[in-house]
This record gives C-alpha cells, sequence and structure tokens, in this order.
C-alpha cells in the first residue's frame, strides 16, 4: 500500500516513543521497567540508519551523553513534529577540537545504544577546549 500515516498517528507514535504516552487500544508503556529517559548524542558524521549511538559519535574530551525525560517535560510534540523542550547542554570539551554535525535521540547513557531518530545540525558546532556545545529548543524532529 503506497501512502504514509496518518498525521494523527504521527503525533501519537512521537508521544508514545518521547513521552511514554499509550496509543489507545494500540501501544502502551506499561512494560516491565520502560525507559524514564532517553539520551542525546552528538556525532562528528552521519550514523545512519543501521549505526547505534556510538558510531561517529563526539570524542571530545569531557563528552557525555545527555538525559532528556521521557516525557512531556523533555519532549514537545505538536503534530508530526518534536521539539526540545528546554536547552540541552554538554559538558564543556577540556581538550580536543571537533566539529558535531549530527545529533541522535536513542536508549542508552553509554556503549551502543538504539538510535530512535537522527538527524543533522544546523548550523553545526564547532567543540574546542571550554566550549560547550547544545542543542536548542529550536532542535526539533519530524515522523514522516
Amino acid at each position: 500500500m503506497a501512502g504514509g500515516k496518518g498525521s494523527t498517528f504521527d503525533a501519537d507514535l512521537l508521544k508514545l516513543i518521547l513521552n511514554g504516552t499509550p496509543i489507545a487500544n494500540i501501544a502502551d508503556n506499561a512494560a516491565s521497567g520502560p525507559l524514564i529517559n532517553l539520551y542525546l548524542s552528538l556525532h562528528t558524521a552521519d550514523p545512519g540508519a543501521g549505526g547505534s549511538q556510538n558510531t561517529s559519535e563526539a570524542a571530545y574530551a569531557g563528552y557525555l551523553r545527555q538525559a532528556v525525560p521521557r516525557t512531556s517535560s523533555g519532549f514537545t510534540v505538536s503534530g508530526a513534529s518534536a521539539s526540545l523542550t528546554s536547552a540541552v547542554v554538554f559538558p564543556a570539551a577540556a581538550a580536543g577540537s571537533e566539529t558535531e554535525t549530527w545529533a541522535a535521540v536513542g536508549t542508552a547513557s553509554t556503549g551502543p545504544g538504539k538510535i530512535l531518530y537522527r538527524g543533522p545540525i544546523t548550523p553545526t558546532l564547532s567543540v574546542s577546549t571550554g566550549v560547550s556545545p547544545q542543542l536548542t529548543t529550536g532542535t526539533t524532529l519530524t515522523e514522516s
């Protein structure tokens, strides 16, 4: 069948994944130990559709993935788009320099976490000693 998801379902799917909001009669968040946080990661290149959170991940000294609550206090969903509710600031670079060109939302605080969404960062983030990269509330993802 050609086409795509309905726009209401796009919003429902984003709310299920990012906010833990059930989709009536289809999906719920009642699993044993559901995720309470999702983790933002920065990448120096596209981690790819088959990649994990540690594929091309930022490697500057001091870098750590940042937890975002899996609730409406972490992501605001409007229609088929979601945005960060507040800016997410990554630790300052203690050493090194690199350019972050992609970001991802994933399931793990460290290691090869599953990427749920990924996309390019525009403008890119130049990181060098003392710089704390951040993703703002203008950071959005779209379910299509």
